[in-house]
């Protein structure tokens, strides 16, 4: 492609993305229920798109090809979703581990804590010290990395002690032990 042929395609493709995007994000919400992620998911589509401009705006209808392909991401994205929540509920426990005079206080500090952590970063703080899974373990059911398990149990520690301040600024293998009375495990948040 020339030059003129660049500049051409690239402004049609401006007027594709300037008409469809509004629908396009509208479609990816009504698919996937999420109103935060269907500007990125359309955006996300209509780069695709762009990566095959030259196939897609010969089409007949290059708009049916973009709600295909709006449509394609957002199965997969909730696919995606569904296997991570199915991975994480495996392993969290139907019944409450109970613990002989638990500190409550202390347990709703640390789960109010661990509210605040990022899915990721909980996950793995959880997974580790209330299941006491290994990080190989923890790595196959996030459908992770070991040295991401190693990374997120480690900051998501760090920011437990950063959240539960000086009057929980013991040790970690307390933290730890008060994921464990306190059946965080118990219910998924």
């Amino acid at each position: 492609m020339g030059p003129v042929d660049d500049a051409a395609a690239s402004a049609e493709f401006h007027a594709f993305f300037e008409r469809h995007h509004a629908e396009l994000a509208r479609l990816a919400h009504l698919l996937t229920g999420e109103p935060d992620a269907a500007d990125d998911l359309a955006a996300d589509a209509l780069l695709a798109l762009w990566h095959r401009w030259d196939r897609v705006r010969t089409a007949d209808h290059p708009v049916a090809y973009a709600r295909g392909v709006v449509a394609n991401m957002a199965r997969s994205r909730i696919r995606s979703a569904v296997r991570e929540r199915r991975r994480i509920t495996l392993f969290w426990s139907q019944r409450e581990d109970r613990a002989e005079n638990p500190d409550v206080p202390g347990m709703v500090d640390v789960r109010e804590a661990l509210r605040r952590l990022p899915f990721r970063k909980r996950a793995c703080v959880v997974l580790r010290h209330s299941f006491d899974l290994s990080e190989k373990e923890t790595a196959l059911a996030l459908g992770v990395s070991v040295g991401t398990v190693k990374s997120q149990t480690s900051r998501g520690m760090a920011e437990l002690q950063r959240l539960l301040g000086p009057r929980e600024a013991a040790p970690r293998h307390v933290h730890a032990a008060a994921l464990r009375a306190g059946g965080v495990a118990g219910r998924a948040r």
